[in-house]
């Protein structure tokens, strides 16, 4: 994504693990939803976590759960 929906990305740094600079990060990857996160393919996951050098952690913190809750919460 070149840019968040309506210009107002998701606070991202509700997601365990995931603070200012990894969140910029993510911005800078196109990634601002919490959705994106939620609907990342293992592969995506993989290249995410080797780019980011985190060896296991975006498993281990579970934020693909933990997005697809807050993306849907933002629904309700």
């Amino acid at each position: 994504m070149d840019a968040p929906r309506l210009g107002k990305p998701d606070d991202l740094k509700k997601i365990k693990g995931v603070g200012p600079k990894i969140e910029k990060t993510l911005h800078d990857l196109g990634i601002y939803h919490f959705d994106q996160i939620a609907a990342w393919t293992p592969a995506e996951i993989d290249w995410v976590d080797d780019y980011l050098s985190f060896k296991g952690r975006i498993g281990r913190d579970n934020w693909i759960g933990q997005a697809a809750d807050l993306a849907r919460a933002g629904k309700d």
